[in-house]
């Protein structure tokens, strides 16, 4: 288990959004502390003062740092003694807001971990990215999924070979819950998420596209080199894609699809990914993380279980586990691990010591601005009738 090191102490958190009626506010709150090595000292809960402080005694947040806006936050934290001030801000609101925040809080000094997708639009992930670079902060993006301890697992299994030559990924993320117009009752994670103005130019494909295209460049290691997409709206009225499929082309050759709905009759949340190899496959399902089938022509198929004491276990999937084999490991855990690997670089900072900001285990800016080309490129694609558009970003790293 990781520690902070030389830091000798907890990293101080205020986490903004997560307000009540939040989901993703509550599992960053409990993913950031699951390993003790940080506390949850402060927020900005909502974008309403009143209600920002009325949830604060949800997360015992005191009410002197309970504040009624970031701008508050931020400037009320900065006048703090260096020993009580906070360490990082997790930004846990609407696609809209993420860059005025995460950007605010990195020129103040802070690292930052934020949620996905990072950014309203392409050109804000590439402003924040340049501010990232120049302030030598921590920032992460919480694509949970690359936590899964199995999902490390795989990817170290890959980028050694085992598999060989990648041919083709094949990623998918499947929904149902906005199978009907539930966004007109307002109910509020559909409302965003399928109003242009807050969620972005994409819906569906932007919510969980961007995380079914994140895992399986985050597993290979593949670099794109171009998309052909099509998304749809079948809920009439709707304004955003509750559908769609892309097609990728990877510069070694290899083919990848994306497909994600939010419109499948009895779907969860159900994330899968098949990679296929000259030596072997794999696939994973998120519904049932603990599990990875491995599958080479000749050979029984092999079902790895997630076991820290297994000899078939690599040190990229020991080190993702915190429980013994038979303990299902799953969302929280997986959460918990982005943050780790975050604390880890965080402490270095802290302490004056060097930490790698590109070639990271957990997402970085990069990665965010990544997932920022692949909603531009899927909606132009899409509107161009499928068109092959370029996907390889500048900043794209293996």
């Amino acid at each position: 288990m990781s520690t902070n090191g030389a830091l000798n102490r907890k990293l101080r958190m205020a986490l903004v959004g997560g307000g009540q009626g939040s989901f993703i506010g509550r599992v960053h709150a409990t993913a950031a502390v699951l390993d003790n090595r940080a506390a949850l000292v402060a927020g900005a809960l909502s974008s309403n003062p009143e209600r920002a402080k009325a949830s604060a005694p949800d997360y015992d947040i005191p009410q002197d740092r309970a504040y009624g806006s970031v701008r508050e936050l931020i400037d009320s934290e900065l006048k703090l003694p260096a020993d009580q001030r906070i360490d990082f801000v997790s930004v846990a609101t609407p696609n809209h807001t993420h860059f005025e925040i995460a950007k605010a809080a990195v020129e103040a000094g802070f690292n930052v971990i934020c949620d996905k997708p990072m950014t309203f639009d392409l050109a804000q992930a590439e402003e924040l990215a340049k501010v990232v670079d120049r302030s030598g902060a921590v920032f992460a993006v919480s694509h949970n999924y690359t936590g899964y301890p199995l999902v490390r697992q795989a990817r170290q299994m890959i980028l050694s070979g085992e598999l060989g030559e990648i041919n083709a990924v094949r990623s998918n993320y499947m929904q149902g819950w906005l199978r009907t117009r539930i966004e007109s009752d307002d109910q509020k994670q559909a409302a965003w998420r399928t109003d242009p103005t807050k969620s972005g130019a994409a819906g569906c494909f932007g919510d969980i596209g961007t995380h079914a295209y994140n895992l399986g460049r985050y597993m290979t290691g593949l670099l794109p080199e171009s998309i052909s997409c099509h998304l749809q709206i079948f809920e009439k009225g709707r304004k955003l894609d509750d559908y769609g499929t892309a097609l990728i082309r990877y510069e070694n050759g290899a083919f990848g699809t994306v497909t994600a709905s939010q419109v499948s009759h009895g779907r969860e949340n159900d994330l899968s990914i098949e990679i296929d190899g000259t030596k072997g496959s794999l696939f994973w399902r998120q519904e049932e993380p603990n599990k990875l089938l491995f599958r080479r022509n000749g050979h029984p198929h092999a079902i790895y279980t997630r076991d820290p004491n297994a000899p078939y276990m690599n040190d990229a999937g020991k080190a993702a586990c915190r429980l013994p084999s038979g303990h299902p490991e799953a969302f929280f855990e997986a959460f918990a691990n982005v943050y780790r690997a975050a604390y880890d670089a965080m402490a270095a900072r802290a302490t004056g010591g060097k930490f790698e900001t590109t070639d990271t285990v957990y997402p970085n800016v990069n990665d965010g601005v990544e997932g920022m080309y692949f909603i531009q490129q899927s909606v132009a694609s899409s509107a161009g009738g499928g068109a092959w558009l370029p996907l390889k970003h500048p900043r794209a790293r293996r």
